[in-house]
This record gives C-alpha cells, sequence and structure tokens, in this order.
C-alpha cells in the first residue's frame, strides 16, 4: 500500500498532516538528518579553526560550501542518506559518508575528509541534534502555539470581565464571579507554564564514548578539549549549536533536561485539559454558543445539535501528548551504565508528542475562536440563585457580633429555594446600623463579585 495521508498509520500524518506542516521539518527523521549534519558541519569548522599544524584554517569558500549543506539540506539529500544507510546499517555513520561524498569535487575539502566526525562517538552527534530539534519544535511551533491560545484567552478575560456569573464549586452554586475572572484564572495559570517551558536550557555533550574526551586525548593530549567542545556547543547558529554545555556525562547525554522539557510541557497541557472540560462545561449550561460553520453537521441523526467537539479534540490529544511526553520523560534520564540503547527509539517519538500537543493548541484556538457569551442564559442562573447572598449576610452580622448568624442563614436557605423577598425579610430584621442594612438590600446575586473584575484585567 502507497503512504499517502488516508494510509498513514498515524493521525498525525494521515488526518491532521495539514495542521502539523510546521513541526514536521523539526521533528521528523529528515529533520533529525538535517540537525546531524549542522553538528557535524560546525564540529568540522571548529577543528579548522583550533589551531592544528595538520588541520589549517578553511577557506572563507569552503566555509559558505559547507553552511550551505545545513542551509539547503532538503529531502533529496535525506533520501541520498538513507540510501547510505542501507549498506552501513548506520544511520551517523551514512551522515558521515554523505558529507564526505559533498566533499569530492574540492580538493581543500577531500584533504580534510578524516576529520569529519574525529573523536566523536554517534551520541555526539545524536544528543546535539536531538537539542536543537527540541530548539526549534519549542520556540518555532510549541510556544507559539501556547503564546496565541493565552493571547486569545487574556483578550477574553479583559473583554468579559465585569459579566457577573454563578460560581459552581462541588457543582453547586456558589459565590458569584466574573467570566473574565475564571478566564484570568486560566491564563495566569498557563502563562506560568508557558516561561517554565521557555527557560529550560537545552544541554548537549561533545565528549566521546563514556565522557571523558579519551581518543580526544590520544590525538592531541596537551589540547584543552572540554573548552573546545564547550565553544563548539555554545556559540551561536550557524558556526556553533546555541546550546548549553554539558560537562558530565556517560556516553549519552542524561536527558534530565528532556525529562524537566516534557514535564513542563505536559503541566501546561494539563491545565488546558482542566480548561477544555470546564469550558465543555459552559457550553452545556449554556453559557457560551457556538458560531456556526457552513455545511457542519452535529450529529448524523439529530439535526440541531452544535457540539463542543474542538474542545472535545483537544482534550482527547492533550491527554495523548501527556502520556508519552511522561514516558518519555520517565524512561529517558534512565541508562544501564554507560550506556544502552532503550533510549534511541523512544527519542525518535519525540515529534510525536509534541506533535499531539500542537494539534490540541490547535483545535483549542478553533474552539475559542467560535465562542459566543450567552449573557442573558448566564443572567438567568444568577438571578435564580439568590441562596448565594447568605454568605455576605452571615459575614456582616459576624462584623457586628450577631450571635449564630451562620445558624440562622443556614437555616432560612440550606437546601431550600430562596427568593429576594425571604432575605430581604431577615435583613430588615437584623440589629445592626442602618447603612449595612441598606447595602445588604441593595446586593444582588450578580453585584456579589468582589475583586473579581479587577483581577480579571489584571491578568
Amino acid at each position: 500500500m502507497a503512504l499517502s495521508p488516508i494510509s498513514a498509520l498515524s493521525p498525525l500524518d494521515g488526518r491532521y498532516a495539514s495542521r502539523l506542516a510546521p513541526l514536521r521539518p523539526l521533528m521528523s527523521e529528515q529533520g533529525y538528518m538535517h540537525k546531524r549534519v549542522q553538528v557535524e558541519v560546525c564540529w568540522f569548522i571548529g577543528l579548522s579553526d583550533a589551531g592544528f599544524a595538520e588541520f589549517k584554517p578553511l577557506s572563507p569558500g569552503a566555509r559558505t560550501y559547507l553552511l550551505g549543506l545545513v542551509k539547503n539540506f532538503s529531502e533529496a539529500d535525506g533520501l541520498a542518506i538513507k540510501e547510505i544507510e542501507k549498506t552501513t546499517n548506520h544511520d551517523v555513520k551514512a551522515v558521515e559518508y554523505w558529507i564526505k561524498s559533498k566533499f569530492e569535487a574540492r580538493p581543500e575539502l577531500k584533504a580534510a575528509s578524516e576529520f569529519v566526525h574525529f573523536a566523536c562517538t554517534s551520541e555526539d552527534i545524536n544528543n546535539t541534534s536531538h537539542a536543537l530539534q527540541l530548539k526549534g519544535g519549542r520556540d518555532q511551533v510549541i510556544l507559539p502555539a501556547l503564546d496565541a491560545v493565552i493571547s486569545k484567552l487574556r483578550d477574553m478575560a479583559h473583554t468579559h470581565a465585569e459579566v457577573a456569573m454563578l460560581s459552581r464549586t462541588h457543582g453547586q452554586t456558589a459565590s458569584p464571579t466574573t467570566v473574565g475572572k475564571e478566564i484570568a484564572n486560566v491564563v495566569v495559570r498557563l502563562a506560568a507554564a508557558r516561561d517554565k517551558i521557555a527557560g529550560i536550557k537545552l544541554l548537549g555533550k561533545m565528549n566521546g564514548a563514556v565522557g571523558n574526551y579519551n581518543a580526544h586525548m590520544a590525538a592531541w593530549p596537551d589540547f584543552d578539549w572540554e573548552a573546545f567542545s564547550r565553544k563548539v556547543i555554545e556559540t551561536p547558529e550557524p558556526l556553533g549549536l546555541g546550546l548549553t554545555f554539558q560537562p558530565y556525562s556517560i556516553q549519552i547525554e542524561p536527558h534530565d533536561y528532556m525529562a524537566e522539557l516534557f514535564d513542563a510541557v505536559a503541566r501546561a497541557n494539563t491545565i488546558l485539559i482542566d480548561w477544555s472540560r470546564d469550558m465543555w462545561g459552559y457550553i452545556s449550561l449554556g453559557y457560551f454558543k457556538q458560531r456556526l460553520r457552513d455545511g457542519e453537521i452535529g450529529s448524523s441523526t439529530m439535526p440541531h445539535k452544535v457540539n463542543p467537539i474542538d474542545f472535545e479534540n483537544a482534550e482527547g490529544n492533550l491527554g495523548l501528548a501527556n502520556a508519552l511526553l511522561r514516558h518519555l520523560s520517565e524512561k529517558l534520564p534512565i541508562s544501564r551504565w554507560q550506556r544502552d540503547l532503550t533510549d534511541s527509539t523512544v527519542l525518535r517519538n519525540m515529534g510525536v508528542a509534541l506533535g499531539y500537543a500542537a494539534l490540541a493548541y490547535h483545535s483549542m484556538g478553533i474552539g475559542l475562536s467560535k465562542l459566543e457569551i450567552n449573557e442573558e442564559a448566564i443572567a438567568a442562573d444568577l438571578d435564580a440563585s439568590w441562596e448565594v447572598l447568605a454568605e455576605p449576610i452571615q459575614t456582616v452580622m459576624r462584623r457586628f457580633g450577631v450571635q449564630g448568624a451562620y445558624e440562622k442563614l443556614k437555616e432560612v436557605t440550606r437546601g431550600k429555594t430562596v427568593r429576594a423577598e425571604d432575605l430581604h425579610s431577615l435583613i430588615r430584621s437584623l440589629e445592626i446600623p442602618q447603612a449595612e442594612r441598606d447595602r445588604l438590600l441593595a446586593m444582588t446575586p450578580a453585584s456579589y463579585v468582589g475583586k473579581a473584575a479587577e483581577l480579571a484585567r489584571r491578568a
């Protein structure tokens, strides 16, 4: 069967392929090969500038050509590497041979070809390539997508800052809030989670087979290989990798930073799962309507339905993302002795984990853009819930020393349908200052929102 969107095993490359186009060049196998070429080229150029008599500094033309191999890396180049791998049965060696093949017509580079992959173990190339993939995926896809969701939610929080809404603690009527304040809660949580993702340092190591520069020292024992490695890793792109140097490792970089990154993305996703479920509930209550799309069908048998499918899709894909992200964060920091291969196949699924997250953020954005607030339904719910004013009344009673304040309000309100007249009758009987009685009599469920509007605008 030919591979096509309809025959793809993963829905990320099938049904949802178009939505993940920005992630594919970064996190696919082609993206992985591209980053491996970048690492090999940076190491090679760095060696030419190290001062070794055996490897003179490269000419400007050779440098431009090498950086062009990285800049112009194409699908055809990736396929050529895969063809070499059929013989080598080793993907990193295939990359090395492909780079050397590009030197054939350039005598300066051909003479120095043995310095490609010099003193490197495969993991020196792989771990830095993974970090570069994650750098691109995080900075170019995940963070912008999260920022778009946060921006939309912040706009909603400010727009609806003063729209009073009934709270439902334990699913029961509770002290009123505002629509904007409830959205602001999500904004603040999500922004904090987003900053955690952005702040994680992406690490790389280039120190040989077991992390001790063994081969490097055998070649040039008096050279400061650690400083050189740090320079290649931390020098900004394109001449370096723009990562953070990892000084201690076994054969593989320990992957602790990866675990931290994946856990941070999972925490952001959990916040959005919470919000997806809340929004699903608010749509069910009629607090929000969804703008109709021409031709869209909500049910194959019930023509009236407008389902909250975008929030349901977001919730489902966030769950899939978190399942993978948590496995990655739990498995990757574990390696038997100096190296085992259990991380290798797992790491190839980084793009799948981030892909489900990116897909969910896309669905969330569509869902939010279709919402229309139903202030009439929200107001009607509030006006049918005068029992929520038991809290402010008993609190004012306690302020003025009225004994048994809580108990008196409990007797009037708990488990009962409470009308405005019932509360007003009680208020008029209270032995408190007249000004306080008047203030309580003027209060409605819609006006009892505390600092909610102010807090919503501040988010």
